[in-house]
C-alpha cells in the first residue's frame, strides 16, 4: 500500500480549532469519548458475530486497555472491536461529524435489536486534540484479507494515511500529550478519570503503565485460570501446634491443611462494571446489593433509608435506582447527586431538564438511552420528550411513597423525619406531585403520634368550647340590637353584605404548631393542661411548606402555639381595666418601651406569670425579611412587634400592680419580660448579659 496524503473534510477552515478546545467544557471527557468508541467497535463486532458475519478466536476478549507513558508522554486507547480498512478510517474519521455508529445501525437495523450504539455525532475522536499535539491511529478490519492502515494527524487540516503493522482485529489510539496535558499521563489521574465517566460502560476497562515492573499475587490452585501466568508452584506444609484437650494432656493439633499455591502474574482488575445493578431487574436484587452500590457509587457510608429502582420500557427507556439518604440533622447537607448516564456512559450530575428539583436532594443513578443530547453529549435538547421522562420519574417516586404509606405504615412513619423535608420541598415545587402525596403528608404531635391533615382537622374540629359559644352568642345579640336600631333597608342589605362574607370566608381550622420544644416548653404545658394539642413543625422547609397548605387549603390555617391565648387557657373572669392601664404603663416606663403592647388576661394556670405573643401574620413577615436579608428594615413597620401577656392572677403581677412606686418594681418588670421573652425566642448576647447580671443582684437581695 503506498503512502497517501489528503485534507479533512471540513466546511471551514474555522470549525477544526472550535471543535478541539470548545466543544466540550471539561477536557478530561476526552476520555470518555475515546472509550466510547472503543465499546462501539466492540458493540460492531459483537453484533456481527450474532449474525453469524463473523466468528470470534477462540481467546478472544472484549475489552479496552488505556496505557498510560510518562516517559514519552504518551496515552493509549487499544480495543478489540471491528477494526477499519483504509477506506472506512477516510470515511469515519476525516469526514468530521460522520457518526460511523449511526451508519452502522441504519445499514443492520432490521437484522438485530441486541446492544445500543453509545455513539452519534461522530466528533468524539477530535476531542483527543484538546489535550494531544499529535494522535495515531493503528487499526486493523474484522474482514478477510484486510490489510493494516496508520493514520497520523498533527491537529491541522492535513493527514497521512499509510499501511501498518497491526496484527490483531480491533484499534489502537496513541495520543502524543501537549506540555499543558501531561497530567493524562499519569497512572493515578487517568484512574480517576476513567472512574468518573466510564465506571459502568458495557465493556471492562483494564490501565496500565508501560514498562511497570511485574506484580505477582498467589492463589490456591484449584482457582487457577487457562489464561493465568504460573510463575511458580508453591507446597505448603500442614501446620500443626500443641495445644491441651479437655483432659489437660498435650496433643498434636492441625491448625492448617496442607494446600498446594501458585505464583501468578498479578491478574488485571476491570475498573468498569459492565452490568450495573440499575441494568438488572428489580425482582434479581438483593437488599446488600442496593447497599453496596450506594456506598461504591456515592461514597457515603450512612446506610440509605429506602430506594426506588426504575425499570421502564415504554414509551421510552429508562432504568435506574433512586435512593432516600439518611440526614442526621437539618443542618446536615441535603443537597444530592444524580448521576445522568446515557447507554451505561456518564453525562453528567443533576441535569435539571431530567431531573425535577426537588429530586436532587436524592442520590441516584437514571440511564436513558432515548435522551436527546447535543453534539457534545453535555446537555440535553430540551423538548417534550425530556418533560415527559420528568413527570414519570415524579410519578414513580409519588407512587413509592404512597405505596409505603398504605401498606407499611410503620416504616414510613420511621422513616420521616428523615424524608419529610425532601416530600415538602416537592409539593412546594411540582403540583403534581402535591396532588399525589396531599393525604400522605405526616404531623408528629406533641405526643410523638404522626397524624394527615385530615387527622389533625378533626382533632381540632372537637366540640367548641362553651365560653367561646358564649362569646359568639353575646356578638350575634349585639348584632342583632345595632341592626333594629337601623333603618330597614340599611339592615337589608348589611344582612346581604354578611351573607356574602359568610359565603367568601369560609370557616378556618386552626392547627398549632411548635417550632422548638424546649424554647416553647411553657406555652406546650399550657396547652397540655387545657387538653389541646399541636404539632412539631421545626425544620426551615416548614413555614413556606404551611404556607403552601394554606394557599391548597382555604379551609386550614396553621398558627404557632404562642401566636395568641386561646379560649381554653384563660379562665371565665376578665381582669380589671383599671389593672391593666396601670400595668402597661409601669412595663412600659421600666423596660423603656413607650409602644409595648400589654395585656392583662387572667390566665388558668397561676402559675404562669408573663408570656409573649406576636401574630403569625407578623411572625411570617419577620421570617421573609430574615431570608431575604432584610434585617435593616423595623419589623414594627408591618405590625411585628410582641405583645407583653400578664397574668393577673400571678402574685408577682399582683405586686408590681400594688407597689407601682417601689425601688424592686422596675428590677421585677425587666425580669418578667426577659423570662416571657426567653420562652419566646432567644435573647441577644446583649440581653442575656443583662439578664444574668439582674438574675445575680435578685439573688443578692434574697441575701438581705
Amino acid at each position: 500500500m503506498s503512502v497517501k496524503h489528503g485534507s479533512l473534510s471540513i466546511n471551514s477552515e474555522n470549525i477544526f480549532p472550535i471543535i478541539k478546545k470548545w466543544l466540550y467544557s471539561d477536557h478530561d471527557i476526552f476520555v470518555r469519548e475515546m472509550v466510547s468508541n472503543g465499546c462501539d467497535a466492540i458493540t460492531k463486532l459483537r453484533k456481527l458475530e450474532v449474525m453469524g458475519e463473523y466468528s470470534f478466536p477462540d481467546d478472544y476478549k472484549a475489552k479496552i486497555d488505556v496505557i498510560v507513558n510518562p516517559e514519552e508522554k504518551t496515552l493509549k486507547f487499544i480495543d478489540t472491536g471491528i477494526g477499519m480498512t483504509a477506506d472506512e478510517v477516510e470515511e469515519y474519521i476525516t469526514q468530521i461529524a460522520f457518526s460511523g455508529a449511526t451508519e452502522f445501525l441504519e445499514k443492520y437495523k432490521d437484522k438485530t435489536t441486541d446492544d445500543q450504539m453509545i455513539g452519534h455525532f461522530g466528533l468524539g475522536f477530535y476531542s483527543a486534540f484538546m489535550v494531544a499535539d499529535e494522535v495515531h491511529i493503528d487499526t486493523l478490519s474484522y474482514k478477510e484479507g484486510a490489510v493494516p492502515v496508520h493514520w497520523t494527524c498533527d491537529g491541522g487540516t492535513e493527514y497521512e494515511l499509510q499501511e501498518g503493522n497491526k496484527d490483531s482485529v480491533g484499534t489502537e489510539i496513541t495520543l502524543f500529550l501537549n506540555e499543558e496535558s501531561l497530567e493524562f499521563a499519569n497512572e493515578y489521574r487517568m484512574r480517576e478519570v476513567i472512574e468518573k465517566y466510564c465506571s459502568f460502560m458495557p465493556v471492562n476497562i483494564y490501565l496500565s503503565k508501560a514498562n511497570a515492573e511485574q506484580q505477582y499475587e498467589t492463589i490456591d490452585e484449584a482457582d487457577l485460570k487457562e489464561d493465568d501466568v504460573v510463575v511458580e508452584h508453591i507446597h505448603e506444609d500442614a501446620k500443626t501446634e500443641e495445644k491441651e484437650n479437655e483432659n489437660g494432656e498435650k496433643e498434636i493439633v492441625e491448625v492448617s491443611p496442607a494446600r498446594d499455591r501458585v505464583k501468578i502474574n498479578k491478574r488485571p482488575v476491570s475498573l468498569s462494571n459492565p452490568n450495573p445493578l440499575w441494568m438488572k431487574h428489580p425482582n434479581d436484587c438483593t437488599e446488600e446489593e442496593y447497599k453496596e452500590f450506594y456506598r461504591k457509587v456515592f461514597m457515603d457510608y450512612k446506610e440509605p433509608l429506602f430506594w426506588i429502582h426504575l425499570n421502564m420500557d415504554y414509551p421510552f427507556n429508562l432504568k435506574g435506582i433512586l435512593y432516600f439518604p439518611k440526614i442526621n440533622t437539618e443542618y446536615d447537607s441535603i443537597e444530592g447527586t444524580i448521576k445522568l448516564y446515557n447507554n451505561q456512559v456518564f453525562i453528567a450530575d443533576n441535569i435539571k431538564e431530567v431531573i425535577p428539583e426537588f429530586l436532587m436532594l436524592l442520590k441516584g443513578v437514571i440511564d436513558c438511552p432515548d435522551l436527546p443530547l447535543n453534539v457534545s453529549r453535555s446537555a440535553l435538547q430540551n423538548d417534550g420528550f425530556v418533560q415527559k421522562i420528568s413527570e414519570y420519574i415524579t410519578k414513580k417516586v409519588a407512587d413509592k411513597l404512597v405505596g409505603m404509606c398504605k401498606t407499611d405504615r410503620e416504616s414510613y412513619e420511621k422513616y420521616w423525619d428523615d424524608i419529610s423535608p425532601f416530600i415538602k420541598f416537592g409539593c412546594i415545587k411540582e403540583a403534581k406531585f402535591a396532588d399525589k402525596m396531599h393525604d400522605y403528608i405526616l404531623f408528629k404531635n406533641l405526643d410523638g403520634k404522626y397524624l394527615t391533615l385530615k387527622d389533625c382537622i378533626e382533632e381540632n374540629k372537637k366540640e367548641t368550647p362553651e365560653s367561646e359559644a358564649e362569646n359568639t352568642e353575646e356578638t350575634a345579640a349585639e348584632n342583632t340590637a345595632e341592626n333594629a336600631a337601623e333603618s330597614t333597608e340599611g339592615s337589608a342589605s348589611d344582612a346581604e353584605d354578611s351573607k356574602d362574607d359568610e359565603e367568601k370566608e369560609p370557616e378556618k381550622t386552626v392547627i398549632f404548631y411548635v417550632t422548638d420544644e424546649v424554647q416553647q416548653s411553657q406555652y406546650i404545658n399550657l396547652f397540655k393542661e387545657a387538653g389541646k394539642d399541636a404539632v412539631i413543625l421545626k425544620h426551615n422547609i416548614d413555614s413556606p411548606f404551611i404556607s403552601h397548605l394554606e394557599q391548597r387549603d382555604q379551609n386550614v390555617q396553621f398558627k404557632r402555639i404562642d401566636a395568641d391565648l386561646t379560649e381554653e387557657l384563660r379562665s371565665d373572669e376578665k381582669a380589671d381595666e383599671e389593672m391593666t392601664g396601670k400595668l402597661t404603663d409601669v412595663f412600659r416606663k421600666s423596660l423603656n418601651k413607650e409602644k409595648l403592647e400589654v395585656r392583662v388576661e387572667n390566665l388558668k394556670n397561676d402559675g404562669v406569670a408573663a408570656m409573649i405573643t406576636l401574630s403569625e401574620e407578623s411572625r411570617r413577615m419577620q421570617d421573609m425579611m430574615k431570608m431575604y436579608n432584610m434585617y435593616g428594615m423595623d419589623p414594627s413597620m408591618f405590625g411585628g412587634e410582641e405583645t407583653l401577656v400578664l397574668n393577673a392572677a400571678h402574685p408577682l403581677v399582683k405586686y408590681v400592680a400594688e407597689n407601682v412606686e417601689s425601688d424592686k418594681t422596675p428590677v421585677i418588670c425587666e425580669q418578667l419580660y426577659d423570662l416571657a421573652m426567653m420562652s419566646h425566642k432567644q435573647l441577644s448576647p446583649d440581653e442575656m448579659t443583662k439578664f444574668i447580671r439582674r438574675s445575680n443582684e435578685i439573688l443578692m437581695m434574697l441575701t438581705k
